[in-house]
């Protein structure tokens, strides 16, 4: 009988409601032992494996070596896999190839995520392996699979039809994969792996398992690098879309349990969930994605987490705010641990079983006294009826359950009615005062439980206590700029300005002595005033992270530096994209516009400017004769600088503020890259240029792997490059050992001819760019127009013979993806230059005769230089996954880069010597 003031839970379903309780089942073994630790609390097993010393059994502790070996990982589990390995270029890299071997999984794995495919997790590879040779299947795996019976006649089908064996091609489980892949991956990959699988729309692992060690570990690191999008409200009002790392904000979280068999699939319902309208979302692997149905060798204790994100349409929105779900692989009973996590951080947790019996009743029982709100989905037909009513009733006390918290989908229930109900429960639950919890929050309980946080090794610890010596005194970026970064204020801007009249000068054609002399001698007091300061207390800070011996330090304390300063400062929304469009046209460009709306953030690349400026001044004094080259004391600064981007930092080619380069700081920088690589100095440049806003900072980062910032409003400003490396067993066949990847950020705003001063600039660093480039990629906004500065700069070029291998992209910037032609099917081509591009050409001399820009791309038609490229968002953003259509176009794009590369279409492959002497002559 249920206790005063419960209801009796025979009431949920009356057609399963038993007429008599039938007598307990005595001296049933239920494999109870007591865990260790203060808590002491229960755990069971079902006792099939053989112990040995240590507590765990001897299958399982094989299970993973042997899943390694055959994913040929087995040699990262000391070296782990590191951003380098998976991002270099290999002959893999200009064809598309499927696996040929359980050993090719990983790499292709990656490459996907690389890409952001949608179909990251179908890798398979076709076996032909001898029935005995076929791994069984798992009675836990049962969970994947859903049965959802329409009539009464569905009950004489049989119900365990579906567990077959795994078919043959498919020997690795996607989860175990992913696992495999975590586990031999640093601390760094797996960062990125994880933003990866979030633009895609993945669940992302918040508790990796270990079946050999049981060191279960949260991935708080790992999860930092992910940011979201959200709406709080419709973007036409007030409100507008705010960026946020997801390991911070507090929100309801809904956790999704399985209680040993059940015949409804977590995974599958969870999808369910989280898919607005027709719109199914597959966040959550299940098996009837079709991406293999091997059995799980080592994910089974996994939690995956995703979100619930507001786009601002209530149409689309399943809540208000933003509501994570988490989904634990594997019974509850064998992944105690993570069990225990859930109910301490969830603001409820349903659990989906068949049966409720004597040993679920000890097990629940135990965590009575949880602030979560606990509820069951049952199946009629599988479960023992008269058992499940009597131990739900003596469970209603401890759990604070009543008749509501009890779901049954019974015959008369169709799917739909099923997840209208249970969303009502989870905006009820939402809405009420219940836990909110953070991934930060989750770190402090599991730390509480004995599970490992990844984020408390030492290396990272001391690198965050270094970030927070250096922003803990920010209150305002514009204040701490003045007070911290000396060096980058009216002096600063003056020396620019005072370099680029000297340069304009010396090209002019015998300019005056007297006016060379004179401007020497004020860029060399500008300098020596500069010389005079000393690194202020935070900059000192920021080099003494950068200089620290140990490797993982320093690339802990970057990435601790790039999250500290962006939040450091109150964070700003972004204007909605609507407001961007209207003051585009009337404010000269979206340089101009960026320039009204946002100050430049404060970021790494300050730091960096601000040893380059040391740097600067130094050498310009030991050029004059002003300083004895004995006295230097910042000769040091490149070479901790190249550390940074051979370990994937992009670095600041072009600087933002003054819109001027830093030749001395350049030269020092490539000098040093040339001496760090030796005989593999053989360079290729790739540069991307463009009006900001048309894509082409995503372009590369989904092409190569790389860091270029995108897809905010208030990013950099400056031109950046990257450094990408050829693997050498392939760098023979490409001609060149590393590929220069540099970005244009914002520097070129679509000025017209027209607009003097801030054009000539415009086509002065477009000019500098396109000059280093051995092949450029011109991205073009919706109205495929060349920005005159980009043909300016190409007119420049042409009488020089100095003219890259072009290829213009044009993008669907707005709206979803829809079916379309191919990326390289022939469009209308695009106009020739405007009348602005036009008056460029005559301001350069060159006559009409010469070929325009939009000529060469289109002049030819058998030799097509232009791709058409699907948006990159399939659906509503931010739960939008990327289209399948735009990665397999960026995907075709770059191997087309990649032989013309090969094949010598580009310009002459340049070594790091000649790219130094062509910085300077450009």
């Amino acid at each position: 009988m249920a206790s005063p003031g419960q209801p009796d839970l025979a009431e949920v379903a009356p057609e399963i409601k038993a007429p008599e309780r039938p007598a307990a089942v005595a001296g049933a073994d239920l494999g109870w032992r007591d865990m260790e630790g203060d808590d002491r609390e229960l755990q069971y097993g079902d006792g099939a494996d053989e112990v040995q010393d240590g507590g765990f059994p001897a299958v399982e502790r094989s299970r993973l070596q042997e899943l390694l070996s055959l994913l040929g990982l087995e040699t990262h589990q000391v070296r782990k896999l590191g951003l380098q390995d998976a991002l270099q270029i290999s002959s893999d890299s200009v064809r598309s190839w499927a696996p040929q071997a359980p050993r090719d999984l990983p790499w292709s794995c990656l490459r996907k995520l690389q890409a952001l495919n949608a179909e990251a997790r179908s890798t398979t590879v076709v076996l032909d392996l001898p029935p005995d040779a076929r791994p069984a299947e798992k009675e836990s795996q049962m969970e994947e699979e859903v049965i959802y019976w329409d009539s009464a006649d569905d009950l004489s089908a049989d119900i365990y039809s579906f567990s077959e064996l795994p078919t043959p091609d498919t020997p690795v489980h996607p989860l175990d994969l992913l696992c495999a892949l975590l586990l031999s991956a640093d601390a760094f990959l797996q960062q990125e792996i994880l933003l990866r699988m979030s633009l895609c729309q993945f669940a992302l692992p918040l508790v990796l398992p270990d079946s050999e060690s049981h060191a279960h570990t949260l991935l708080l690191w790992a999860l930092r690098g992910v940011v979201r999008t959200s709406w709080a409200q419709p973007p036409r009002a007030a409100g507008s879309p705010w960026e946020d790392g997801v390991v911070l904000p507090r929100a309801p979280t809904f956790a999704f349990v399985r209680m040993e068999v059940s015949s409804n699939s977590k995974s599958q319902l969870l999808n369910a969930l989280l898919s607005p309208g027709h719109r199914q979302r597959d966040c959550f692997w299940h098996r009837d994605l079709g991406l293999g149905t091997g059995a799980r060798e080592i994910a089974d204790g996994l939690v995956e987490i995703s979100w619930s994100l507001p786009s601002g349409r209530e149409d689309l929105d399943l809540f208000p705010e933003p509501v994570a779900f988490l989904n634990l692989r594997g019974d509850i009973g064998s992944h105690w641990p993570q069990f225990r996590l859930l109910t301490e951080v969830s603001s409820a947790v349903f659990i989906l079983t068949d049966n409720v019996g004597e040993k679920e009743y000890r097990l629940l029982s135990s965590v009575k006294g949880s602030a979560a709100k606990f509820y069951f989905i049952l199946s009629p037909y599988r479960g023992k009826r008269n058992s499940n009513l009597r131990f739900l009733n003596r469970l209603a006390p401890a759990l604070r359950m009543d008749h509501a918290h009890v779901l049954v989908k019974v015959s008369s229930t169709d799917g739909a009615r099923f997840l209208r109900r249970l969303r009502c429960i989870l905006a009820q639950v939402a809405r009420s005062p219940c836990r909110r919890a953070s991934v930060e929050d989750m770190a402090h309980a599991a730390r509480r439980l004995g599970l490992r946080v990844d984020e408390d090794c030492e290396e990272c610890q001391r690198a965050k206590g270094r970030m927070e010596r250096i922003t803990r005194s920010i209150r305002d970026a514009d204040a701490f700029r003045r007070e911290e970064l000396r060096l980058q204020g009216e002096l600063w801007r003056k020396a620019a300005r005072v370099e680029r009249e000297l340069c304009q000068a010396q090209w002019a054609g015998d300019p005056p002595d007297k006016r060379l002399a004179e401007l020497r001698h004020r860029l060399l007091d500008l300098r020596t005033q500069q010389n005079g300061h000393a690194p202020a207390a935070g900059l000192q800070e920021f080099i003494a992270g950068v200089s620290c011996p140990s490797l993982g330090e320093r690339q802990y304390f970057l990435r601790w530096m790039e999250w500290g300063l962006a939040g450091a400062a109150q964070p700003r929304p972004r204007p909605p994209l609507e407001t961007v469009l209207a003051l585009r046209p009337r404010q000269g460009g979206a340089g101009a516009l960026r320039e009204h709306l946002w100050p430049e953030p404060l970021g790494v690349e300050h730091f960096l400017r601000e040893m380059a400026q040391f740097y600067e001044a130094e050498s310009c004094l030991v050029e004059a004769g002003k300083l004895p080259a004995g006295q230097r004391r910042f000769a040091h600064f490149p070479g901790l600088a190249l550390e940074l981007l051979v370990r994937g930092l992009p670095l600041e080619l072009i600087d933002g503020s003054t819109l001027s380069t830093p030749l001395r700081w350049v030269t020092g920088l490539l000098k040093e890259l040339h001496g760090r690589l030796g005989r593999r100095s053989r360079l290729v440049v790739l540069s991307a240029l463009g009006v900001p806003g048309t894509g082409k900072s995503t372009l590369l980062n989904t092409m190569f792997g790389l860091r270029f910032a995108a897809g905010r409003g208030c990013g950099p400003r400056g031109a950046f490059m990257q450094l990408v490396t050829v693997a050498e067993s392939f760098s023979q066949d490409l001609g060149c050992d590393h590929i220069l990847v540099i970005d244009s950020g914002g520097l070129i705003g679509g000025a017209p001819a027209t607009a003097g001063e801030r054009f000539e600039l415009e086509a002065s660093l477009a000019t500098l760019v396109m000059g280093l480039s051995n092949v450029s990629v011109v991205s073009l906004a919706e109205t495929r127009d060349i920005p005159p500065a980009v043909v300016h700069a190409f007119l420049r070029l042409e009488k020089t013979g100095h003219t890259p291998n072009y290829q213009f992209v044009c993008q669907n910037l707005h709206g979803t993806s829809a079916p379309g032609p191919k990326p390289r099917e022939r469009r209308p081509p695009l106009e020739p230059p405007a009348d602005g591009g036009r008056a460029a050409a005559h301001g350069d001399k060159q006559g009409d005769g010469l070929r325009t820009l939009a000529g060469l791309a289109f002049c030819d038609p058998e030799k097509q230089h232009v791709w058409h490229i699907p948006g990159l968002w399939h659906g509503v953003p931010p739960m939008a996954t990327v289209s399948l259509g735009y990665s397999e176009a960026v995907l075709e794009l770059k191997r087309c880069l990649l032989e013309n590369i090969r094949n010598g279409l580009s310009n002459p492959n340049k070594n790091i010597q000649q790219l130094i002497e062509l910085v300077r002559r450009l």
